[in-house]
């Protein structure tokens, strides 16, 4: 009795890290994170004088201590953005694939000029990532078409370019995830340090107005949470700017990567198949 064996499925081939879909669970660990390092950390009574967090700091982390609340929050952002560029990195380092971008271009391009798209296709799968799925797509596309005889050229090469713009906005989500809650980062660091210095400024201004020498450490604890904050809060939205343009930028040469490739793919249909109306 003859027995039919069935063609195995090919194995579905890992991406690698996609990025992390819930960024808020993130957030609420930095914050407790954040809000624990000022409590138990810098309001460590060995930090004041007398082991009281109400006397005068000894050291740097006794007067971060003085900048209130404000700096648990300030910490908290900026953990947040620390986590996020982590995440970001592994996130596109998966999307970018397994070799170089400038060297992988050159060689797809090269071979698809070429009409070699089995070799194409076969350093695709060795590449993996973002732009291998798009160029993937295009192939199949520029393939797909070249079987279809009953529309014109015009609408061949529109459905090539038309592949490659839907593959890559597939990608695009996967690889600007999470760079939102950075760029908003930016903003929030700056803010949240104006809170804190016009909090310690109203203090300052308490002790002033009540007058007498007594008030001179409330004075001076209003001055010092003002500056902390404002130090703090300006140095976390410079962390989250540079993160920020650091992986904008790594997006922008990979999208200009696709079009490229894109664009060669379509305008090889066009070359190979001069001869078509």
């Amino acid at each position: 009795m003859a027995t039919t064996k069935q063609a195995a499925a090919p194995a579905k081939k890992k991406q690698g890290f996609g990025g992390m879909k819930d960024a808020w669970i993130l957030m609420v660990i930095c914050c407790i994170i954040g809000y624990s390092f000022y409590g138990f950390v810098l309001g460590d009574p060995s930090n004041f004088a007398g082991g009281d967090t109400a006397g005068h700091p000894l050291n740097l982390m006794g007067t971060v201590y003085k900048g209130g609340p404000v700096v648990g929050l300030i910490f908290t952002l900026f953990l947040t953005v620390v986590m996020l560029g982590v995440e970001r990195f592994f996130a596109l380092r998966s999307a970018f694939g397994t070799m170089n971008l400038a060297k992988f271009t050159i060689q797809v391009k090269t071979l698809i000029k070429a009409g070699k798209f089995d070799e194409a296709i076969a350093l695709c799968n060795k590449m993996r990532g973002s732009v291998a799925n798009v160029v993937l797509a295009s192939i199949n596309a520029y393939r797909d078409v070249e079987a279809n005889h009953n529309i014109k050229k015009a609408q061949k090469i529109a459905k090539i370019q038309q592949a490659h713009e839907e593959a890559t906005q597939l990608e695009m989500p996967t690889l600007q995830m999470n760079l939102p809650i950075v760029a908003t980062i930016v903003t929030l660091g700056t803010l949240t340090a104006l809170f804190g210095t016009v909090l310690g400024m109203i203090r300052s201004f308490q002790a002033l107005s009540s007058g007498g020498g007594a008030d001179s450490m409330a004075l001076s604890q209003g001055i010092s949470e003002a500056l902390v904050n404002t130090a703090s809060g300006i140095a976390t939205s410079w962390v989250a700017v540079v993160v920020y343009n650091f992986f904008t930028n790594k997006i922008d040469k990979l999208t200009y990567a696709l079009d490229e490739v894109g664009y060669t793919i379509a305008t090889t249909y066009d070359v190979n198949h001069s001869d078509e109306l």
